[in-house]
């Protein structure tokens, strides 16, 4: 006779392999909207807490001095959450609707913390731009830089505003190329069937 299997250890491998290979799908309908209604709820919950700060919170004043210093703040808070919700990836136990929240946070603080950028650059010097931007102004301004539109009705005219606009550009090919890829990467990891075997265990 051949050694005996324990019948226990074979449904968790087996119960890994199905979240492994089919996630969320095999879930029942029940089970899914629970899963999924959360993992949509607390991005736009997140997205409308950070547009409210920004149109409500009392921020007017920014010099040159401090643009540089601001944007590379900007960035490091966006690096953070990112890498926070990479995190959360890795130990999810449906990854694939975690990677679709921590791409909505991610982006939700990129675009606000952009358009806070924008404001308080046109607010401090007119010049800065063609016109002089309201939030949402800034805002919209922001909006189509990341969807690479390009209207042209807001131009940046000084050196420091092309700067800022240019690292969004590159913002945006950074965050859009290897953002998704790394996310697609941490899904990968997560849903081989040792990894989520492993992290099943109490």
């Amino acid at each position: 006779m051949g050694p005996r299997t324990d019948p226990s250890a074979a449904d968790d491998e087996k119960r890994a392999v199905t979240v492994a290979e089919d996630g969320v799908r095999s879930l029942s309908r029940h089970a899914r909207v629970r899963v999924l209604v959360p993992a949509v709820l607390r991005p736009v919950c997140a997205t409308v807490v950070l547009v409210s700060a920004y149109f409500l919170l009392p921020f007017t004043t920014v010099d040159n001095l401090r643009t540089v210093s601001m944007v590379l703040g900007g960035l490091a808070v966006v690096c953070a959450v990112y890498v926070w919700q990479i995190r959360r990836v890795l130990h999810a136990e449906y990854p694939v609707a975690q990677a679709v929240e921590a791409l909505a946070v991610t982006v939700g603080v990129y675009l606000v913390a952009y358009s806070t950028t924008y404001f308080l650059l046109s607010y401090s010097g007119p010049d800065n731009f063609n016109e002089a931007l309201t939030r949402l102004d800034a805002l919209y301004f922001t909006l189509t830089v990341f969807a690479t539109v390009g209207f042209g009705d807001i131009v940046a005219t000084t050196e420091a505003a092309r700067a800022v606009v240019s690292a969004q550009i590159i913002g945006n090919l950074i965050l859009i190329s290897l953002g998704i890829r790394v996310l697609t990467a941490s899904v990968r990891w997560r849903r081989k069937p040792g990894i989520a075997r492993d992290s099943a265990a109490p």
